[in-house]
């Protein structure tokens, strides 16, 4: 029985990483993009011996996600993995830089709509799929720079951080998490965070610290835990089934 992982944003960087990484695990991939560079990531992957397929989706049309979300209920039936990498750290308006005092209505609601209110309405339109499946994954990528302790707490490598758009975005990614958690509490599916950790990649201008492959260890982690394993939690690295989970 083919099991089916659906991420968004994979055709490059950690989404490509996370894609790659399950389709090693024997899943059939869906490479979720907003562009044709899906198909050429998903081409990459099939000519590395991978079951790929490139699925258009633009999270911030609600239009494109219904199109996705039936294409993969005619070909699959279900979805058994929803990661939902999809994400954006910069605007193309004036705000997110500087203090909280610089930020912007536009600047927020751009940066919300993709990592806010895309990851929701991506989720909720897939959400009968992976009822169906017989123990589905969300993992919904992150950062812990939306945690408050880690930004509160002085002496803490992140308690810098002052640019409001993106850090309050995972907050709220953070909270969806739970409340998802805790509506399907009474069933199989499991639903966590996952923080990459900062990686080299677009995002990041290719400053960070790790790679792409490294940040993806976590959402391949999560999207395939046990039976027992956690539900509700923030996890970072690569084996969230040992590790102590990163506070809220």
């Amino acid at each position: 029985m083919t099991t089916t992982a659906l991420i968004t944003g994979a055709n490059k960087g950690i989404g490509f990483e996370t894609a790659r990484l399950l389709g090693e695990r024997g899943f059939t991939v869906l490479v979720g993009a907003r562009s044709e560079a899906g198909e050429g990531a998903a081409r990459t992957l099939r000519e590395r011996g991978l079951d790929a397929r490139s699925l258009r989706i633009d999270v911030t049309d609600d239009a494109s996600i219904e199109r996705a979300r039936a294409e993969v209920g005619a070909e699959f039936g279900r979805l058994d993995v929803l990661v939902n990498n999809a994400g954006i750290a910069s605007s193309t308006a004036v705000g997110t830089r500087g203090g909280p005092s610089t930020a912007t209505r536009a600047a927020m609601r751009e940066i919300y709509e993709t990592n806010v209110f895309g990851l929701v309405a991506v989720t909720n339109a897939f959400l009968p799929l992976l009822r169906r499946a017989d123990a589905a994954r969300i993992v919904n990528v992150s950062s812990q720079v939306g945690s408050f302790r880690s930004v509160g707490t002085p002496g803490e490598s992140l308690w810098y951080v002052t640019t409001i758009p993106y850090p309050t975005s995972k907050t709220a990614v953070n909270m969806i998490t739970l409340m998802y958690a805790k509506e399907l509490a009474d069933t199989p599916i499991k639903v966590n965070s996952a923080d990459p950790g900062y990686c080299s990649t677009d995002l990041t201008g290719r400053t960070g610290e790790r790679t792409p492959e490294q940040g993806a260890l976590v959402s391949v982690a999560l999207a395939t835990l046990p039976a027992d394993g956690p539900s509700g939690r923030f996890f970072t690295d690569g084996d969230p089934t040992l590790n102590e989970p990163l506070p809220w």
